[in-house]
């Protein structure tokens, strides 16, 4: 039952992004932006942790995940140093993450030389 929660969370998480793009003629950068901020918007109001509880990986693969860590890294880090911890709190709970992207997309512009787009 874990396994098909995952997957119909996860499912829907997705199907709403393929729909702001499809539907909504959005590019994948605006999609990803709003899928970030509706994140980060519900672990605010407090929902996003009852739906990682339910679904598990379903809610915490997606990007709205991101948003959902930034949200809680901030709230922890605000409740120990003040208004610098809403800045800090974001950084050191995504930091692994984000120093992962740019290595890895790094090394993949080594390995496979992409070209600029020609017009």
């Amino acid at each position: 039952m874990d396994f098909l929660l995952a997957f119909i969370v996860g499912g829907i998480i997705c199907a709403i992004g393929q729909i702001l793009m499809d539907v909504g003629k959005m590019t994948p950068g605006k999609t990803l932006s709003i899928l970030v901020v509706a994140g980060s918007i519900i672990s605010g109001l407090g929902w996003y942790q009852p739906l990682i509880d339910l679904a598990g990986a379903g809610a915490t693969i997606p990007i709205t995940s991101f948003g959902h860590s930034l949200t809680q890294g901030a709230i922890a880090e605000a409740e120990k140093h003040g208004w610098v911890g809403v800045l800090t709190g974001m950084f050191e709970v995504t930091s692994s993450g984000i120093s992962s992207a740019i290595v890895f997309g790094f090394l993949a512009a080594l390995l496979f030389k992409p070209k600029g787009k020609v017009n």
